[in-house]
């Protein structure tokens, strides 16, 4: 009897941890399929510029954000937009349920062309309040990085081909260090970057926009991140990463202007990698 009754309790407790399991499974199937819509109808929205919209084809925004587990009750922290084109998805997705920040480079850069890019991307969100009235606008460099933004606070942060950057211009540890501080554990960091030969010298490469990608997962995981799953969706092989320009040879920068431009146009934008780390949950 005694037997029967331990039998019958541990039948119980297992039905119930299976049972929770199951729960647990539908409610991630349940996010990753709530988001899916939510990306498409930002993707073709008519807020989005018609430059960004060309691009989709190349740089693949869906699945690179599935590919980063998005969802739409995420704090998400995206670092130096740029343009906007993933502030343009990211935005309406969020919209309701979660919330984007992004980092920017700030009104009072001393830099014309980073200053010139961050007021050129405000005045498009203030222009758009509908889409991007719930964007939250924090500077990423401030005596540090990311200083305005609290500890173990996003789900999810964001970096698409500024890497190659913090290499040429110093930072590149710090950054990093910073993405850990303000992740919740468990958190996620997503990377996008452009890839350069395996064997390229890490300094020179980086001048032409290019990093090795054993050296940036070595980088990032130092700085306290487990790799722990990583994508083509945004590889080219046609890229032979050997241009005069660098990256910026290729679409749809040509900064070789009309030189070659066939050529870069029939290679297409540069190969890239699409890295997803997580900060340790304990």
């Amino acid at each position: 009897m005694k037997y029967t009754t331990k039998t019958t309790m541990l039948a119980s407790l297992l039905a119930i941890t299976f049972s929770s399991l199951a729960l647990n499974a539908n409610a991630v199937s349940s996010a990753e399929s709530a988001v899916g819509p939510l990306l498409d109808n930002a993707i073709a929205g008519d807020h989005r510029s018609a430059k960004n919209k060309a691009r989709d084809s190349q740089r693949h925004p869906k699945e690179t954000l599935m590919f980063f587990g998005v969802k739409p009750d995420m704090k998400v922290l995206e670092i130096l937009p740029g343009g906007g084109r993933f502030t343009e998805i990211l935005a309406p997705a969020l919209k309701g349920r979660g919330q984007l920040t992004v980092a920017s480079f700030g009104a009072d850069n001393p830099s014309d062309y980073m200053r010139n890019t961050h007021n050129s991307y405000v005045a498009n969100m203030e222009a758009n309040p509908h889409v991007y009235g719930a964007v939250n606008v924090a500077l990423f460099e401030d005596e540090g990085y990311l200083t305005k933004i609290a500890s173990d606070s996003q789900d999810l942060v964001l970096t698409f081909r500024n890497s190659h950057n913090w290499i040429r211009f110093g930072g590149i540890e710090q950054a990093y260090k910073s993405f850990n501080r303000v992740l919740k554990k468990g958190g996620v960091l997503g990377v996008v970057q452009h890839r350069a030969a395996p064997d390229a010298d890490v300094k020179q490469a980086a001048e032409k926009g290019y990093i090795p990608q054993a050296y940036l997962i070595e980088l990032v995981e130092s700085m306290g991140f487990k790799l722990v799953a990583q994508s083509e969706i945004n590889a080219n092989v046609k890229d032979t990463k050997d241009h005069s320009k660098g990256v910026w040879s290729l679409p749809p920068s040509y900064r070789e202007k009309d030189q070659n431009r066939e050529k870069y146009r029939a290679i297409g934008e540069t190969d890239r990698m699409t890295l997803r780390f997580r900060k340790p949950a304990q």
